[in-house]
């Protein structure tokens, strides 16, 4: 039987529980495993005496290894390859900010260096404890989204249990640091803010119509957009919180004037911020186009001007490792994408 990482949290706590030791010591050892990467379990000190054949024999400090890095030349991108426990791979992205390079309203906006991570997963169910393992080594990271797994919240107990985890003793990240991106699980969302209050919500609505999102995210047919909107409002009257809407932007597809007009109507009414995302090209992955750079100012300028919704472009970065929005696709040690047996027409298998 595979040993289980220390980090799966039900886990270690059950086997805890079950052999009369005080759960109040996993932190202990959460905290030590992350100063010490590679230290031995029997190493980490004040535990019960009881506490270390437990360990030993039934878990480990990291199931998850780093299988290869490549570093853009822009300077501050790099890819990552994981290798999960199962044999299965994950792709990584860190990019790394200076939030106080950007302006908003004509100054400079508040901040300073942060890193910010992005992956995906093609086909792996992920677990909880796969979830944190890779994140836990970048105690510095300030904002982070959770993987896609096809989505998120179809990983739902894993993700809460994640996120709980992050957000308690030694880790205690700011609920308010954490962003989860979904399609639109209605339920989940409602679910979602009961859960976890005081994360960040991102949905990735791509289109201000149900046709529109059907055709380049066939997923959308099992939420429609209409009662999906009526989700996301009851979401914000309870959270009181601005929700973030990703829209890449496709060419001759949803990047029309009618298009941001149709899109400002759809999100007047709420305390949003619209994330335009350049699409890029990966291969012959998509039958997708690349939106003109004109199209998207402009599309920018509407959403700002006429409906006075906060609008950003999203910085490319990492295009040269195939690392930006739209190219991070798994890719096996040969180089071969674990996609490229045909042609995919999701856009949310192109993208996080």
């Amino acid at each position: 039987m595979a040993l289980r990482s220390i980090f799966d949290a039900s886990a270690i706590r059950t086997e805890f529980e079950n052999s009369g030791i005080n759960s109040h010591f996993i932190p202990l050892i959460w905290k030590y495993a992350i100063q010490n990467p590679n230290c031995e379990l029997d190493e980490v000190p004040s535990l019960p005496s009881s506490a270390y054949p437990l360990l030993q024999s039934k878990f480990k400090p990291f199931t998850s290894t780093l299988h290869s890095v490549f570093d853009s030349s822009d300077g501050v991108t790099t890819k990552l390859l994981i290798k999960l426990q199962n044999g299965a791979f994950v792709e990584a992205v860190i990019m790394r900010y200076d939030t106080r390079l950007g302006k908003y309203g004509g100054q400079p906006r508040p901040g300073g260096p942060r890193l910010v991570a992005k992956w995906v997963a093609n086909s792996v169910q992920l677990e909880a404890w796969d979830l944190k393992t890779i994140y836990l080594p970048e105690k510095l990271w300030n904002n982070w989204c959770m993987p896609r797994n096809g989505e998120p919240l179809n990983n739902y107990t894993a993700l809460v249990e994640a996120i709980r985890v992050m957000t308690g003793l030694p880790f205690q990240l700011s609920p308010k640091r954490i962003t989860v991106s979904t399609v639109g699980i209605i339920h989940a969302i409602k679910k979602l803010q009961s859960d976890i209050p005081s994360v960040n919500l991102a949905v990735s609505l791509h289109a201000p119509l149900q046709n529109i999102r059907c055709q380049i995210m066939p997923a959308a047919r099992a939420f429609p957009l209409e009662r999906l909107m009526d989700t996301l409002r009851e979401y914000q009257k309870n959270s009181q919180q601005k929700i973030f809407i990703e829209y890449i932007m496709l060419d001759g597809v949803n990047d029309e004037e009618q298009h941001a007009h149709q899109l400002g109507k759809l999100l007047e009414t709420f305390e949003v911020v619209v994330n335009l995302i350049p699409f890029n090209p990966i291969g012959t992955l998509s039958h997708f186009r690349t939106s003109s750079e004109q199209k998207v100012t402009t599309f920018q300028k509407i959403l700002r001007g006429t409906y006075n919704i906060r609008t950003t472009i999203r910085k490319q970065m990492g295009q040269d490792i195939s690392g930006a929005c739209g190219q991070l696709v798994v890719n096996l040690p040969d180089k071969r994408s674990t996609g490229s047996a045909g042609l995919l027409t999701d856009i949310e298998d192109l993208r996080l």
